[in-house]
């Protein structure tokens, strides 16, 4: 099969998003690349403010050139009752509606999911927020630092004893808006294939961190054990850490049983590979810190390409810790399609992240560069049924951009 020539995943999923910044965005940028038509609102004037955050170049950051290819804007004020009127319009056409507002939002502009259904009895509503849609907390305002503290991932990061601190990106919000996609396709699904309506789906950013958090429940649940901070440390398992070399970090996991005696053997401490309390991961974390420092000094007068030769010579997963550089530089990330050229409308080009999963058949693409504001407002109205002459009075009274 042609891939190139091959139906979009998602050929013909109509979806507006209505969120702004990361959450929302982030699902409706992986759902358009796989195919769907995104149409995303934005208030007239400055837009999404995710437009101008982190670096700028030729006034538009460039994290906005990746979280919005594949999407057409409708820069349309929420605010005005005509606003609303043409909203419901697009809605009533769509198959998905995301939106990461703070709850309440858009049963004020009498946008309820009760009265949305009424208009699109299939319609397929993605609500992201702090603390989802119900209980005490539903009300407060939350961003995603505070769902990962919540969620339980802060307590863990960081060295024993110092400052819980942040994962390095915005890693609470990514992960509600890929629960969130799990839940649209779900949702998809169960109208196409069971013949059911359109539903709500209510994902809190907590809790999408909490989904994560392996065993952190159940250990206490079950011994009373709250599980700490441990820096590079992977507690419970062993060996798993980072180690010195002369030039840097490398990462080592050696807590398979036979990857362990091969990473001793390598190391030149057969003695810990054949000792009989090491030959199971319960063994080796009772003595984690005689381990940890027997690879620590075989690594600590190596560089990290020596240490991950040889250690990729005896097959012990090893890896160095990667910059944005060296992302870019490496060829294994070029062969996969990892690292894109996209040209921007402003005229320059941009290295990008490529699209994750890939897919055989239906693989996703960039069909699109990142709109400027209101680019497509003419065009999504006229395809709503407006004239253009209703369009130029809407525009007239600052409804649309």
């Amino acid at each position: 099969m042609d891939v190139q020539t091959s139906p979009a995943a998602l050929q013909g999923v109509r979806v507006i998003e209505m969120g702004q910044l990361i959450a929302g965005p982030f699902c409706g940028k992986t759902l358009g690349e796989f195919g769907a038509d995104v149409v995303k609102i934005e208030a007239p004037g400055a837009g999404d403010p995710l437009r101008n955050w982190r670096m700028i170049k030729e006034g538009t950051s460039v994290w906005w050139q990746v979280q919005s290819r594949n999407k057409r804007s409708v820069a349309l004020d929420l605010r005005q009752s005509e606003g609303q009127d043409i909203a419901r319009r697009l809605i009533a056409e769509a198959d998905v509606l995301i939106e990461n507002f703070r709850p309440g939002t858009l049963e004020g502009w009498g946008m309820s999911p009760d009265e949305l259904h009424v208009l699109n009895p299939g319609l397929v509503i993605l609500r992201i927020s702090g603390y989802g849609q119900t209980g005490p907390y539903r009300d407060l305002p939350g961003f995603g630092v505070i769902g990962e503290a919540m969620g339980g991932l802060r307590h863990l990061t960081g060295e024993p004893g110092r400052v819980p601190v942040r994962v390095g990106v915005s890693i609470g919000d990514t992960l509600a808006a890929l629960h969130g996609a799990i839940g649209v396709l779900t949702a998809l699904y169960h109208r196409k294939v069971n013949g059911g309506q359109g539903q709500v789906i209510d994902v809190a950013l907590h809790e999408a961190v909490f989904n994560v958090m392996e065993s952190l429940v159940p250990e206490y649940s079950a011994f009373g054990a709250v599980r700490d901070a441990a820096g590079s440390a992977l507690p419970g398992i062993a060996p798993s850490n980072a180690y010195p070399c002369t030039d840097g970090w490398v990462l080592v996991a050696g807590n398979g049983d036979s990857i362990f005696k091969r990473l001793m053997d390598t190391i030149n401490r057969p003695d810990l590979g054949t000792a009989p309390d090491l030959a199971d991961n319960a063994g080796r974390v009772a003595r984690v810190g005689e381990i940890d420092a027997a690879i620590g000094a075989w690594t600590a007068n190596r560089t990290v390409q020596a240490v991950l030769d040889g250690l990729g010579a005896a097959r012990v997963p090893a890896g160095k810790v990667y910059t944005a550089q060296d992302i870019s530089e490496d060829p294994h990330y070029r062969a996969r399609d990892m690292l894109l050229k996209q040209t921007t409308r402003d005229g320059y080009e941009v290295e990008v992240p490529g699209i994750v999963p890939k897919l055989s058949a239906t693989p996703g693409r960039v069909r699109s560069s990142a709109p400027h504001l209101g680019d497509d407002t003419d065009a999504v109205l006229a395809e709503a049924g407006l004239t253009p002459e209703q369009i130029a009075l809407l525009r007239s009274k600052g409804v649309i951009q």
